[in-house]
Protein backbone atom coordinates (compact mmCIF):
# COMPACT_ATOMS: atom_id res chain seq x y z
CA UNK A 1 0.00 0.00 0.00
CA UNK A 2 1.59 3.27 -1.16
CA UNK A 3 1.78 6.08 1.40
CA UNK A 4 0.70 9.55 0.31
CA UNK A 5 1.11 12.82 2.20
CA UNK A 6 -1.68 15.22 1.22
CA UNK A 7 -0.85 18.83 2.12
CA UNK A 8 -4.11 20.76 1.80
CA UNK A 9 -5.68 23.34 4.14
CA UNK A 10 -9.18 23.24 2.61
CA UNK A 11 -10.67 20.78 5.10
CA UNK A 12 -13.59 19.58 2.96
CA UNK A 13 -11.41 19.07 -0.12
CA UNK A 14 -8.76 17.28 1.92
CA UNK A 15 -11.34 14.95 3.43
CA UNK A 16 -12.87 14.14 0.03
CA UNK A 17 -9.49 13.47 -1.61
CA UNK A 18 -8.22 11.41 1.30
CA UNK A 19 -11.39 9.28 1.33
CA UNK A 20 -11.22 8.75 -2.44
CA UNK A 21 -7.55 7.78 -2.44
CA UNK A 22 -8.08 5.42 0.50
CA UNK A 23 -10.88 3.72 -1.43
CA UNK A 24 -8.40 3.20 -4.25
CA UNK A 25 -6.00 1.40 -1.92
CA UNK A 26 -3.65 4.17 -0.77
CA UNK A 27 -2.61 5.06 2.75
CA UNK A 28 -3.19 8.81 3.13
CA UNK A 29 -2.01 11.25 5.79
CA UNK A 30 -3.23 14.85 5.74
CA UNK A 31 -1.32 17.97 6.77
CA UNK A 32 -3.18 21.29 6.84
CA UNK A 33 -0.13 23.51 7.42
CA UNK A 34 3.41 23.83 6.14
CA UNK A 35 4.82 23.16 9.60
CA UNK A 36 2.85 19.95 10.04
CA UNK A 37 3.86 18.76 6.59
CA UNK A 38 7.55 19.32 7.36
CA UNK A 39 7.22 17.09 10.42
CA UNK A 40 5.20 14.44 8.59
CA UNK A 41 7.87 14.10 5.91
CA UNK A 42 9.77 12.11 8.54
CA UNK A 43 7.23 9.30 8.05
CA UNK A 44 8.79 8.83 4.59
CA UNK A 45 5.75 9.01 2.30
CA UNK A 46 6.10 7.68 -1.25
CA UNK A 47 4.41 10.70 -2.83
CA UNK A 48 3.37 14.23 -1.79
CA UNK A 49 0.30 16.03 -3.11
CA UNK A 50 1.06 19.66 -2.31
CA UNK A 51 -1.24 22.67 -2.29
CA UNK A 52 0.72 25.90 -2.72
CA UNK A 53 -1.51 28.20 -0.66
CA UNK A 54 -1.17 27.28 3.01
CA UNK A 55 -2.04 29.29 6.14
CA UNK A 56 1.58 29.45 7.38
CA UNK A 57 3.46 29.79 4.11
CA UNK A 58 3.84 28.82 0.46
CA UNK A 59 3.93 25.15 -0.47
CA UNK A 60 6.87 25.93 -2.74
CA UNK A 61 8.98 26.30 0.41
CA UNK A 62 8.30 22.65 1.23
CA UNK A 63 9.17 21.67 -2.34
CA UNK A 64 12.46 23.59 -2.04
CA UNK A 65 13.21 21.78 1.22
CA UNK A 66 12.56 18.38 -0.33
CA UNK A 67 14.76 18.99 -3.36
CA UNK A 68 17.51 20.75 -1.38
CA UNK A 69 17.88 17.57 0.68
CA UNK A 70 18.61 15.63 -2.52
CA UNK A 71 15.38 13.64 -2.17
CA UNK A 72 13.72 12.22 -5.28
CA UNK A 73 10.37 12.03 -3.49
CA UNK A 74 7.66 12.53 -6.15
CA UNK A 75 5.60 15.70 -5.72
CA UNK A 76 2.34 16.70 -7.41
CA UNK A 77 1.52 20.40 -7.02
CA UNK A 78 -2.06 21.66 -6.70
CA UNK A 79 -2.57 25.20 -8.00
CA UNK A 80 -5.33 27.61 -8.90
CA UNK A 81 -5.94 27.84 -12.62
CA UNK A 82 -4.85 31.50 -12.65
CA UNK A 83 -1.50 30.85 -10.96
CA UNK A 84 0.50 30.05 -14.11
CA UNK A 85 3.70 31.56 -12.76
CA UNK A 86 3.49 29.41 -9.64
CA UNK A 87 2.93 26.30 -11.77
CA UNK A 88 6.02 27.08 -13.83
CA UNK A 89 8.07 27.86 -10.73
CA UNK A 90 6.92 24.62 -9.13
CA UNK A 91 8.11 22.60 -12.11
CA UNK A 92 11.40 24.49 -12.17
CA UNK A 93 11.91 23.64 -8.49
CA UNK A 94 11.45 19.95 -9.24
CA UNK A 95 7.73 19.13 -9.02
CA UNK A 96 6.89 16.04 -11.05
CA UNK A 97 3.46 17.23 -12.13
CA UNK A 98 0.76 19.76 -11.36
CA UNK A 99 -3.04 19.68 -11.25
CA UNK A 100 -5.05 22.87 -11.55
CA UNK A 101 -8.11 23.57 -9.41
CA UNK A 102 -10.88 22.68 -9.94
CA UNK A 103 -9.98 19.13 -10.95
CA UNK A 104 -11.59 15.71 -10.96
CA UNK A 105 -10.57 13.05 -8.48
CA UNK A 106 -10.14 10.60 -11.36
CA UNK A 107 -7.64 12.92 -13.06
CA UNK A 108 -5.62 13.23 -9.87
CA UNK A 109 -5.73 9.46 -9.35
CA UNK A 110 -4.42 8.84 -12.88
CA UNK A 111 -1.50 11.19 -12.30
CA UNK A 112 -0.75 9.68 -8.87
CA UNK A 113 -0.61 6.17 -10.34
CA UNK A 114 1.55 7.25 -13.29
CA UNK A 115 4.10 8.99 -11.07
CA UNK A 116 4.25 6.12 -8.59
CA UNK A 117 4.89 3.72 -11.48
CA UNK A 118 7.78 5.91 -12.63
CA UNK A 119 9.18 6.07 -9.10
CA UNK A 120 8.95 2.29 -8.77
CA UNK A 121 10.76 1.89 -12.09
CA UNK A 122 13.70 3.77 -10.52
CA UNK A 123 14.40 0.99 -8.01
CA UNK A 124 17.97 -0.36 -8.53
CA UNK A 125 18.44 -3.42 -10.74
CA UNK A 126 21.33 -4.61 -12.89
CA UNK A 127 23.68 -2.06 -14.47
CA UNK A 128 23.33 -0.91 -18.07
CA UNK A 129 25.49 2.14 -18.71
CA UNK A 130 25.19 4.71 -21.48
CA UNK A 131 28.06 7.21 -21.75
CA UNK A 132 27.83 10.58 -23.48
CA UNK A 133 30.92 12.69 -22.90
CA UNK A 134 31.40 12.86 -19.12
CA UNK A 135 27.75 11.91 -18.57
CA UNK A 136 27.07 8.33 -17.46
CA UNK A 137 23.52 6.97 -17.24
CA UNK A 138 22.71 3.68 -15.50
CA UNK A 139 19.44 2.75 -17.21
CA UNK A 140 18.65 -0.17 -14.90
CA UNK A 141 20.10 1.18 -11.66
CA UNK A 142 18.40 4.57 -12.27
CA UNK A 143 21.49 6.64 -11.48
CA UNK A 144 23.20 9.44 -13.38
CA UNK A 145 26.75 10.74 -12.93
CA UNK A 146 28.36 13.87 -14.33
CA UNK A 147 32.15 13.87 -14.17
CA UNK A 148 32.01 11.18 -11.49
CA UNK A 149 29.49 13.07 -9.32
CA UNK A 150 26.00 11.60 -8.99
CA UNK A 151 23.18 13.92 -10.03
CA UNK A 152 19.85 14.12 -8.23
CA UNK A 153 17.07 13.87 -10.81
CA UNK A 154 13.34 13.70 -10.24
CA UNK A 155 11.57 10.55 -11.52
CA UNK A 156 10.22 12.50 -14.49
CA UNK A 157 13.64 13.94 -15.38
CA UNK A 158 15.25 10.50 -15.18
CA UNK A 159 12.49 8.96 -17.31
CA UNK A 160 13.04 11.60 -19.99
CA UNK A 161 16.83 11.23 -19.95
CA UNK A 162 16.78 7.42 -19.92
CA UNK A 163 14.26 7.35 -22.78
CA UNK A 164 16.53 9.52 -24.90
CA UNK A 165 19.61 7.53 -23.80
CA UNK A 166 18.19 4.14 -24.76
CA UNK A 167 18.44 5.19 -28.43
CA UNK A 168 21.10 7.93 -28.77
CA UNK A 169 20.52 10.04 -31.87
CA UNK A 170 16.89 8.96 -32.21
CA UNK A 171 14.42 11.81 -32.51
CA UNK A 172 11.50 11.84 -30.05
CA UNK A 173 8.54 14.16 -30.55
CA UNK A 174 7.09 16.01 -27.59
CA UNK A 175 3.95 13.87 -27.88
CA UNK A 176 6.04 10.68 -27.67
CA UNK A 177 7.80 11.98 -24.56
CA UNK A 178 4.43 12.83 -22.98
CA UNK A 179 3.25 9.25 -23.64
CA UNK A 180 6.44 7.82 -22.13
CA UNK A 181 6.39 9.89 -18.94
CA UNK A 182 2.65 9.58 -18.28
CA UNK A 183 2.10 6.06 -19.71
CA UNK A 184 -0.33 7.58 -22.16
CA UNK A 185 -1.12 10.87 -23.87
CA UNK A 186 -2.50 13.80 -21.86
CA UNK A 187 -3.54 16.81 -23.98
CA UNK A 188 -1.72 20.03 -23.14
CA UNK A 189 1.16 18.31 -21.33
CA UNK A 190 3.67 19.15 -24.08
CA UNK A 191 4.53 22.50 -22.48
CA UNK A 192 5.18 20.74 -19.18
CA UNK A 193 7.62 18.39 -20.96
CA UNK A 194 9.50 21.45 -22.23
CA UNK A 195 9.86 22.69 -18.64
CA UNK A 196 11.09 19.30 -17.40
CA UNK A 197 13.64 19.16 -20.22
CA UNK A 198 14.77 22.69 -19.39
CA UNK A 199 15.30 21.64 -15.75
CA UNK A 200 17.16 18.53 -16.90
CA UNK A 201 19.45 20.58 -19.14
CA UNK A 202 20.20 22.93 -16.25
CA UNK A 203 21.26 20.02 -14.04
CA UNK A 204 23.43 18.66 -16.87
CA UNK A 205 25.01 22.06 -17.45
CA UNK A 206 23.71 21.83 -21.00
CA UNK A 207 22.51 24.53 -23.38
CA UNK A 208 19.76 24.47 -25.98
CA UNK A 209 21.85 26.81 -28.14
CA UNK A 210 25.04 24.72 -27.96
CA UNK A 211 23.95 21.26 -26.79
CA UNK A 212 26.43 18.68 -25.52
CA UNK A 213 23.77 16.18 -24.51
CA UNK A 214 20.17 17.03 -25.47
CA UNK A 215 19.59 18.60 -28.86
CA UNK A 216 16.38 20.32 -29.95
CA UNK A 217 15.19 19.72 -33.50
CA UNK A 218 12.93 22.71 -33.83
CA UNK A 219 9.36 21.87 -34.70
CA UNK A 220 10.03 18.13 -34.38
CA UNK A 221 11.34 17.17 -30.95
CA UNK A 222 14.46 16.15 -29.00
CA UNK A 223 17.31 13.66 -29.25
CA UNK A 224 20.38 12.65 -27.26
CA UNK A 225 23.56 13.81 -28.97
CA UNK A 226 25.76 10.99 -30.24
CA UNK A 227 29.49 10.83 -30.78
CA UNK A 228 30.66 12.36 -27.48
CA UNK A 229 31.33 9.13 -25.62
Amino acid sequence: MSRILLVEDEKKLAELLAAYLKEEGFQVEVAETLGTAQIMLETEPELVILDLTLPDGNGLDLLRQIRASGSRLPVIVLTARVAELERILGLELGADDYVTKPFSSRELLARVRAILRRAKDMEPQKTTLVTVGDLKIDLEGHQVWMGGKELSLTPTEFKLLSTLAEHPGMLYSRTQLVEVTLDGYVPGYERVIDTHLSNLRRKLGDSAQDPKYIATVYGLGYRLVRGNG
